[in-house]
């Protein structure tokens, strides 16, 4: 058998790992989105309201108050609003940060199998693969925040921006031209950076501690142990960042594209502190919280069980 033939007799994961592991990372991850979508969009809100920048307050609901007044006042449909984009946005994001951090724990920071792994090359790696994969999805987490505030908007008596997802990213586009679709993405890459520091770093470091000093196996519930430590982790490292780059990416921009509230993230930091106090940084934490702990299981459940399914050795 020649190698030409030899090679492609071998299985898709083994002939292609990157891209078969990009494919299975990006399914794993648009299960959790769905499934977890609504406490997305009620963090959002919780996160805009009562914004000091943006005029008078408006009073406070609370998580549930606020995802039962989405229902009832919206539709119980518009606790998905903005999943679409979500979804793409996870096809992006989730497949190029599992695909880098992967790369750069095995190949370049030099992981061994069967070894511990020193935790600062974790936390380099999962750094390193948030920023990377937020960077290349910013555009449709764009879309995704402002499409989740269209809702309030109609209620406000506003008019609604976007007739939909790809209207949104024609009107960003032809607003702010192709930068504009990039607005706010300083905040999102740190934020995403500090989230895999939490969700990556935590998840592996926390299984692989587990295979190592205690008589678990690689199976669902050392995954599901270490799953729940990465999103307690993930949502507190994280949140404060989330505010930020939540409240940049929704502000109303002028027709060059910049913001009309705040100047950059350090801007929106400072005038959230001043204006809400240091704990407004932490709004919407419990829905952060509380989506992050099930999309972390339901992701990292299904991500390990698809590689196993199609014979890809465990993350």
């Amino acid at each position: 058998m020649s190698p030409a033939e030899e090679e492609s007799s071998l299985p898709l994961p083994e002939r292609w790992p990157r891209a078969s592991k990009f494919a299975l990372s990006a399914c794993a991850a648009a299960v959790a989105e769905l499934v977890t979508f609504p406490l997305d969009l009620t963090k959002t809100r919780l996160q805009v309201q009562g914004e000091a920048a943006a005029g008078p307050a408006v009073p406070y609901r609370g998580m549930l108050r606020t995802a039962a007044g989405i229902a009832q006042e919206e539709g119980v449909w518009k606790l998905w609003q903005g999943a679409t984009p979500a979804v793409y946005r996870h096809i992006v994001y989730t497949g190029v940060r599992m695909v880098t951090y992967e790369h750069l724990r095995d190949s370049v920071l030099g992981r061994a199998e069967g070894e511990s792994f020193p935790l600062w090359k974790a936390v380099v790696g999962g750094v390193s693969a948030g920023a990377i994969g937020q960077f290349f999805a910013s555009p449709t987490d764009l879309v995704k925040v402002q499409m989740q505030m269209e809702g309030k908007r109609k209620l406000e008596g506003k008019p609604l921006r976007f007739r939909g997802m790809h209207h949104a990213f024609l009107k960003i586009l032809s607003e702010g031209g192709v930068r504009g679709l990039w607005a706010g993405w300083v905040p999102n890459v740190q934020r995403a950076a500090l989230v895999n520091m939490g969700d990556l770093t935590t998840y592996d470091t926390v299984k692989h501690f587990l295979l190592l000093n205690t008589t678990l196996v690689d199976n669902s519930v050392t995954h599901g142990v270490s799953s729940v430590c990465s999103g307690l982790v993930a949502a507190v490292l994280g949140t404060p960042a989330d505010v930020v780059k939540t409240r940049i990416m929704n502000q109303p921009r002028d027709k060059q594209g910049r913001g009309l509230l705040y100047k950059s993230s350090m801007d929106c930091l400072i005038q959230t502190v001043q204006g809400e106090g240091l704990m407004s940084l932490y709004k919407g934490f419990i829905p952060t919280w509380m989506r992050m702990a099930p999309w972390s299981l339901v992701f990292w459940l299904t991500y390990e069980q698809i590689r196993r399914l199609c014979g890809v050795t465990s993350f």
